[in-house]
C-alpha cells in the first residue's frame, strides 16, 4: 500500500524539515534532498558528509519507521562526536598502520586518528565535507567533490561522483566513480548506521537480528583492530555466518578476535566468482518486525561492525542510539591494504576509474 504523501516542505514520511539542513560553510550550500520511491517511501540525504539521515521503509504490517541512524539538523550533523554516523567514507575507509603507506618509493604518513593507526581518510574526511549536490527527479541525487591533491596527506587530485538512487523496489543503489591526476591510493564506503527495528529512545539491540555473511573467509585484526595479515576460514569461529544466525549468540563469545574488536568489527572476504561483479554479500532480518536488508557489492569486502563502541548519542527526534544498536555493513576494499601487497589493491592510476556500486534492498518477512 502506498502512504499518501503532500508537496510541502515539512509532509515528509521522515518528519524533516529541509530548512534544518540549510547552511553555509566555506561558501558551500548546505541542504537535506529527499528521494521518494512510486511507493512513497522515503530516503533522506544531506550533502554534507553524504550523510544518510533517514530510510523510512515498512514492517511486516506496513508500518514505517527510520531504519538509519541520523540526525535532525546540519548542527547536530556537525556536532556529533561519531562523526562516521551514516556518512560517505573517503579518502580510505577503513584503518591503515600507524598511518603509513609507500607509493612510488615515497612514504607518506598520514594523520594517525584511532589509537595508534589511520582511520577513515583522516581528521577531515570525507564525512565532513560539503559536496556539490545535484537531484536528478525524484529518485535520484548525484554528489561530487574534488579532494584536493594532498588533502589529509594523500597524493593525486581526486574528482569523486557518488550517486544514490531510491528504487521502487525499496532498493537504495550507491554508485561511486572516482579518477585521479597522479597515482594514489582509494577505498571508498558508506558508513550508514542500520537500525532495522526503527530509531527509538532508546533504539533496540541488534543482538537478535538473524545476520548471513557470504564469505568464507575473515581477516582477524591485532588489539589495534589492525588485520595481521592471515587470511582465516571463518568455520568453527564465532564469525561464521554462512548460514543465518543471530548476532547475540557468539558476540560475547570468549574468542581473542571477539575481544580485540569488542564484538564483530572485521572484514570478511566476500565469495566472488570473478573479481568486481556485482553479487550478494549479506543480509539481515529483524525478527520482530520482519523488516530485512540485503546487501549487493561489486566490492572484495564487507565490514561487519556492529556498534559496539556507540554510547548513547541522542539523534534524530530525540532518539538515542546505544551500545549495539546498529549493524554497518561497510563495502570495500580491506583495511591496510597498502600495506599488504596480495590484498586486492587500492592504487588508482591517472588512466583508470574507481568504480563501485552497492544495493541496500530493504524487504518484509512475514
Amino acid at each position: 500500500h502506498t502512504i499518501m504523501t503532500s508537496n510541502s516542505e515539512t509532509a515528509n514520511l521522515c518528519g524533516l524539515n529541509r530548512k534544518d539542513f540549510q547552511t553555509t560553510i566555506n561558501g558551500k550550500k548546505t541542504d537535506l534532498y529527499i528521494l521518494r520511491n512510486r511507493k512513497g517511501y522515503e530516503v533522506a540525504i544531506s550533502n554534507y558528509g553524504g550523510a544518510i539521515c533517514a530510510i523510512m521503509v515498512p514492517d511486516k504490517d506496513g508500518n514505517v519507521a527510520n531504519v538509519v541512524q541520523g540526525f535532525d539538523s546540519i548542527k547536530s550533523l556537525m556536532e556529533t562526536n561519531e562523526i562516521y554516523r551514516s556518512t560517505l567514507i573517503g579518502r580510505y575507509g577503513n584503518r591503515i598502520c600507524k598511518g603509513k603507506f609507500t607509493l612510488n618509493g615515497k612514504e607518506y604518513q598520514l594523520a594517525l586518528n584511532d589509537g595508534p593507526n589511520h582511520l577513515h581518510g583522516g581528521n577531515k574526511g570525507y564525512n565532513m565535507r560539503v559536496w556539490d549536490a545535484r537531484q536528478m527527479g525524484p529518485r535520484s541525487l548525484a554528489l561530487n567533490y574534488t579532494s584536493p591533491y594532498g588533502e589529509e596527506g594523500f597524493s593525486g587530485e581526486v574528482k569523486l561522483t557518488v550517486e544514490f538512487t531510491f528504487t521502487d523496489d525499496n532498493e537504495l543503489v550507491i554508485e561511486y566513480l572516482a579518477t585521479t591526476n597522479k597515482k594514489t591510493i582509494i577505498c571508498l564506503t558508506h558508513h550508514a548506521f542500520f537500525s532495522l527495528a526503527g530509531i527509538a529512545n532508546p533504539t533496540p539491540t541488534i543482538e537478535d537480528q538473524i545476520c548471513q555473511i557470504n564469505a568464507d573467509f575473515y581477516l582477524p585484526i591485532d588489539n589495534t583492530s589492525i588485520p595481521t595479515g592471515e587470511i582465516l576460514k571463518v568455520e568453527g569461529t564465532p564469525f561464521d555466518f554462512r548460514q543465518p544466525k543471530a548476532f547475540g549468540l557468539e558476540i560475547n563469545a570468549d574468542n581473542e578476535q571477539i575481544k580485540n574488536g569488542s564484538g564483530y568489527d572485521h572484514n570478511y572476504v566476500l565469495n566472488k566468482k570473478e573479481e568486481g561483479e556485482l553479487s550478494f554479500a549479506a543480509k539481515v532480518v529483524e525478527p520482530k518486525s520482519g523488516r530485512s536488508l540485503e546487501v549487493y557489492t561489486t566490492e572484495p569486502g564487507i565490514q561487519l561492525y556492529t556498534a559496539n563502541f556507540c554510547n548513547g548519542a541522542v539523534g534524530q527526534h530525540g532518539a538515542t542510539f546505544p551500545k549495539r544498536s546498529a549493524v554497518c555493513l561497510e563495502c570495500q576494499h580491506f583495511p591496510d591494504s597498502p600495506n599488504r601487497p596480495y590484498f586486492p589493491s587500492v592504487i588508482l592510476r591517472p588512466t583508470e576509474q574507481y568504480k563501485q556500486k552497492t544495493i541496500y534492498k530493504f524487504g518484509v518477512e512475514k
